[in-house]
């Protein structure tokens, strides 16, 4: 064990002598290149993202396992339940949270109000439902927990607290009943109101 370290000191050390001090603090510095992936959306636009990025979602990271894109590939993972615009949206939400630990969600969940970042992201959705059903969506397919909760918790929000008609009126619903039906159901579920 002492004899291994001693030879690899004794390497390092030689390999320092012959390169010049920027050499070889570049050597020790750097990190290693991101693994670069890219994914094709369901109208055939291809995205390029890191490999972490990629494994956020399980159904991409059981597919780069699956067809052997651990160290990257030229070709694209296909995402058939996806369309683009949503999968930029997921991206970037991605792309900002890939570095987060694990143990924010619990408390982030417990929250009435997302916050920061996660508040900007959903703010172009207040008067685009239906962006927002794609995105949620896609992170159902893509098996993106914190992505899905968010924007679940998101539609939640809206919907509490507001009468049959304003949800009607929210998301763009026809009724399905005649006057004369719809009464009747009232009646039978009187013990709701």
């Amino acid at each position: 064990s002492f004899f291994f370290f001693f030879l690899l000191f004794q390497s390092f050390t030689a390999v320092l002598e012959n390169t010049s001090n920027t050499q070889a603090r570049t050597f020790i510095m750097s990190e290693p290149k991101a693994i670069m992936l890219k994914l094709k959306s369901a109208d055939d636009r291809e995205f390029e993202v890191t490999k972490d990025v990629a494994n956020m979602s399980m159904t991409v990271k059981n597919l780069i396992e699956d067809l052997g894109y651990e160290d990257g590939s030229d070709e694209a993972i296909p995402l058939p339940s996806v369309n683009a615009a949503a999968l930029e949206h997921v991206i970037k939400y991605c792309n900002h949270h890939v570095n987060d630990p694990p143990s924010r969600w619990p408390d982030y969940v417990d929250k009435s109000e997302p916050w920061g970042f996660d508040a900007d992201f959903l703010k172009p959705f207040k008067d685009d439902l239906p962006s927002l059903f794609d995105v949620i969506a896609a992170a159902n397919f893509m098996d993106i927990k914190n992505l899905l909760e968010l924007c679940c918790k998101h539609v939640a929000g809206i919907i509490k607290g507001k009468s049959v008609e304003e949800l009607r009126e929210t998301f763009g619903l026809t009724k399905d009943f005649t006057d004369e039906e719809w009464k009747q159901v009232q009646r039978e579920n009187a013990w709701c109101n």
